[in-house]
C-alpha cells in the first residue's frame, strides 16, 4: 500500500469546500508516493453541511468515478492530519489503497454476514470500522453482535454526532450497497462502515480522558441503571464522602461538583486492567454519566445498565491525563512499527504482516492473550512498516480547546506519528472492541511493510 490521498476543508458553501479537497486529492494522486488509483473512500462532515450529504457525496462520486465504494458519516467536527474543524462547516476525506476484495462496505440494508460470504468471493471480515447512530434501539447489544461477525471479535469507529440532520454514508462497489435499491448511500439510523480481511495491517488504541478521584469499587447491589451499594456501603454515601462533600445545608456546591464527576466501569467478571497498576483507567473501563441520585435509596443512577459484580470508580475530566494517556498511545503505535523494537507491548495485538491488528480491550491480559514484534525466521528482526493513513474518532467533548488550544489534540497526534494522511470526526461516542466509550480517543493506523 501507498499512501493515501487525503483532504480537507472549510467553507460556508458545501460544494466550494468539496471542491477544495477533490483538487487536493486529485494533486496527491499524480504523486509518485500516494496511491493512484483507490477505490475506497472515507468521508466526514460537519452537522453544518449535514442537511446536504446527499447531493455532496453525489458530488464526490462524480468528480473522483474511481472511487467506488464510500463509507463515513457525521460529527460536531471533522479531524485531519495537523488540524480540527470544531463547530464549523468542514468535511475530511482519505481515500484507501486496500485491495478490492480486502474490504466491504455494509449497512442495515446490506448487512456483514455472520459467515463468509459466497458472493464476494468468500470475503471474511477480520475487523470492521463502523458508523452508529447513538439512539438505536439496544446499541450496545448490535455492537456486540456485530463483533461476532468478524474474525477477532475487534470494532473501532465512532457514533454519528450532529445538531442537525443524522447521516452516514454507504455505497458499494457498483454504485450502491447491493440491497437498497435506489437508494442514495446516505442513510439515517442503525450501523453501517467497512468491514476488512485478514489482509489489511494496523494498529489501533484506545485512550482516555478521565482521571479516576477515588478507589475502585465493586457494585454490590444495583437496579435497572441504578447503583444501589458499593462495597456493602450505599452508593450515594460513597459518592457524597469520594467528593468531600455533603447534601445538608445548601446542597448547591455538592451538585456542581457531581455534575462535574462521571462514573467508570468495568463489566463483571473483568479484572480493571488499568487503575490498580498504573492509577489510570485501562482499555475496559467505560465512562459514563451520572444521570440522577436517589436520595430515598441513597442511590446513582448512570446512564447505562449495572450490575452487582461490576466495578466502579468516581472520575472527574482531565486535560493532563488526557494529553498524556494520547501521547502514550501514539508511542506505542510508533513502537510497534520500529524493527528496534521487539519486546511485546501490554494491552495490545499485534499481527504479523498481512493481518490486523487490535488492542484487545476487554480482554483479560493472560498469557497468549498478547501478541508483539517477534523477530522473523533465523532470528532476523522483522522490516520497519510504514503508515500509510490513519483514523482517528474523538469525543466532541474532547474537542475544540479542551486540550488547550485550537487543533492542539490533533497536533499531539501530528508530533507522535509524523506527517501521515489523518481522517476522522468528533462522535458522539466511541467504539473500540465491542464496547462503546465516552470521553475517549480510538486512534487506528494502516500499516504496509517496507
Amino acid at each position: 500500500m501507498k499512501l493515501f490521498p487525503s483532504g480537507h476543508a472549510t467553507h460556508p458553501q458545501w460544494r466550494m469546500a468539496a471542491a477544495l479537497v477533490v483538487a487536493q486529492l486529485r494533486a496527491q494522486m499524480a504523486s509518485p508516493d500516494h496511491a493512484s488509483a483507490p477505490t475506497l473512500g472515507l468521508v466526514y462532515i460537519t452537522d453544518y453541511y449535514a442537511n446536504e450529504a446527499p447531493a455532496l457525496l453525489e458530488y464526490l462520486s462524480g468528480e473522483l468515478p474511481g472511487v467506488t465504494d464510500w463509507s463515513g458519516t457525521v460529527g460536531v467536527g471533522v479531524s485531519a492530519n495537523n488540524a480540527e474543524y470544531f463547530d464549523e462547516p468542514a468535511l475530511s476525506v482519505m481515500l484507501l489503497d486496500v485491495p478490492a476484495d480486502q474490504y466491504r462496505v455494509f449497512s442495515g440494508v446490506a448487512p456483514l454476514p455472520t459467515h463468509p460470504d459466497a458472493t464476494t468471493s468468500g470475503f471474511a471480515a477480520h475487523t470492521a470500522l463502523v458508523h452508529a447512530d447513538g439512539q438505536t434501539p439496544e446499541l450496545s447489544e448490535l455492537l456486540a453482535e456485530m463483533s461476532t461477525r468478524t474474525d477477532t471479535g475487534y470494532l473501532f469507529g465512532g457514533l454519528t454526532a450532529s445538531r442537525t440532520a443524522s447521516a452516514q454514508f454507504a455505497v458499494g462497489g457498483n454504485g450502491n450497497v447491493a440491497g437498497q435499491g435506489a437508494a442514495s448511500g446516505v442513510f439515517d439510523g442503525g450501523l453501517s462502515g467497512v468491514a476488512f480481511a485478514a489482509g489489511v495491517g494496523m494498529v489501533s488504541r484506545v485512550t482516555q480522558g478521565c482521571q479516576p478521584v477515588g478507589a475502585l469499587h465493586t457494585i454490590t447491589a444495583a437496579q435497572d441503571n441504578v447503583v444501589l451499594e458499593l462495597d456493602g456501603e450505599q452508593a450515594l454515601d460513597v459518592l457524597l464522602d469520594t467528593l468531600e462533600v455533603t447534601l445538608e445545608g445548601d446542597p448547591q456546591p455538592a451538585l456542581r461538583k457531581v455534575r462535574a464527576t462521571l462514573a467508570g466501569l468495568v463489566n463483571a467478571g473483568e479484572q480493571p486492567q488499568g487503575q490498580r497498576r498504573t492509577g489510570h483507567f485501562g482499555t475496559d473501563t467505560r465512562v459514563r454519566h451520572i444521570v440522577g441520585l436517589d436520595g430515598t435509596r441513597r442511590g446513582v443512577a448512570l446512564a447505562d445498565h449495572v450490575e452487582p459484580g461490576m466495578h466502579l470508580a468516581f472520575c472527574q475530566r482531565n486535560v493532563a491525563a488526557a494529553r498524556a494517556d494520547l501521547m502514550r498511545i501514539c508511542a506505542e503505535i510508533r513502537e510497534e512499527l520500529s524493527p528496534e523494537d521487539l519486546e511485546p507491548l501490554p494491552n495490545a495485538f499485534m499481527a504479523p504482516y498481512g493481518t490486523a491488528g487490535h488492542t484487545g480491550g476487554g480482554h483479560s491480559q493472560g498469557s497468549g492473550s498478547v501478541a508483539g514484534f517477534a523477530p522473523a525466521p533465523g532470528g532476523e528482526p522483522q522490516a520497519q512498516r510504514r503508515i500509510c493513513g490513519a483514523i482517528y474518532v474523538s469525543c466532541s467533548g474532547r474537542g475544540g480547546p479542551h486540550f488547550g488550544g485550537h487543533s492542539a489534540e490533533l497536533q499531539i497526534v501530528r508530533h507522535a506519528l509524523g506527517d501521515v494522511p489523518l481522517t476522522g470526526f468528533f462522535a458522539g461516542g466511541e467504539i473500540a472492541h465491542h464496547h462503546l466509550y465516552g470521553y475517549t480517543g480510538v486512534l487506528t493506523v494502516f500499516v504496509a511493510g517496507e
